[in-house]
């Protein structure tokens, strides 16, 4: 008797908590390049590799002159005033390149970099 009644307990909380839910559809981070169409596949795989390559190089950029921005404030107690000064100190072997369509941008007062669209 404790055998049936323990089965049909399971079937019945196993009934219960199986209720057919819809899921929210599965947004895309990429919406505008990825349009699901094997035909378009390649453009959209080569449009997100270089998306991705424009925002690592802002990243490492930002992050590297932030970093030599900083080493100089620690060692001369100011900021600079601008990158020629950081190569001039010997912080950084040169100026980097800005990512293709956007500038660095340096607030001397904060002793912030950044990098915008142009």
């Amino acid at each position: 008797m404790r055998i049936i009644l323990g089965f049909t307990l399971v079937g019945l909380i196993t009934l219960t908590g199986c209720g057919k839910k819809e899921a929210a559809p599965a947004k895309s981070t990429n919406d505008a390049a990825a349009t699901g169409n094997p035909l378009t596949a390649p453009a959209d795989y080569l449009g997100a590799v270089s998306k991705a390559k424009r925002v690592s190089e802002k990243t490492i950029d930002t992050a590297y002159l932030n970093q030599a921005v900083q080493m100089f404030n620690a060692a001369e107690g100011r900021y600079p005033k601008d990158f020629n000064e950081l190569v001039a100190e010997k912080y950084i072997p040169k100026i980097p390149e800005a990512p293709y369509n956007m500038k660095i941008v340096y607030d001397a007062a904060r002793g912030q970099v950044r990098v915008v669209p142009k």
